[in-house]
């Protein structure tokens, strides 16, 4: 079940860049683009907040039709409550990451560009700074998988 929660968002994100990316070369407008790729990353996040919210419903139903004790019940809610939050924090640590990842880079890239043309020898220099843009975004990814196991482990 995590793995659709997973799946899905970085799915319909890669869409929506490489369907920004095809219009902008087409000569679309650029503002449209990035509202649209803006528009994708929240609506993962709405995704993300309503089926975790769904799940810890249906789980807390579940476990609350199968069992008398409250205290148990209140256990359930608490861990339901923990996973939602979890998926929260996972799809806003994958977006805000790439969000600024991608504003380090669209800062980086033409500069680079510029230095490269006037020095080639300043490319290798030039390079890693780009690099370390992109590394922005491959953290935050890397931080919401580590978050999705740890929800794995709670075992909602």
């Amino acid at each position: 079940m995590i793995s659709i929660y997973f799946i899905l968002p970085v799915v319909v994100i890669v869409l929506a860049t490489f369907l920004a990316i095809k219009s902008v070369k087409r000569g679309g407008n650029k503002k449209k683009a990035v509202a649209a790729q803006i528009a994708s990353v929240f609506g993962c996040m709405l995704f993300l907040f309503v089926a975790s919210m769904l799940t810890s419903a249906l789980k807390a139903n579940a476990q609350g039709a199968d069992t008398q004790n409250s205290l148990s019940s209140q256990g359930a809610d608490a861990k339901a409550s923990a996973f939602g939050v979890g998926l929260i924090a996972a799809a806003l640590v994958t977006g805000l990451s790439g969000i600024g990842g991608g504003i380090a880079v669209a800062s980086a890239a033409p500069a680079a560009i510029a230095a490269t043309s006037e020095d080639p020898k300043a490319f290798g220099k030039s390079l890693i700074f780009v690099a370390l843009g992109e590394g922005i975004a491959l953290y935050g990814l890397l931080v919401s998988i580590m978050i999705f196991n740890q929800l794995e482990k709670l075992g909602v």
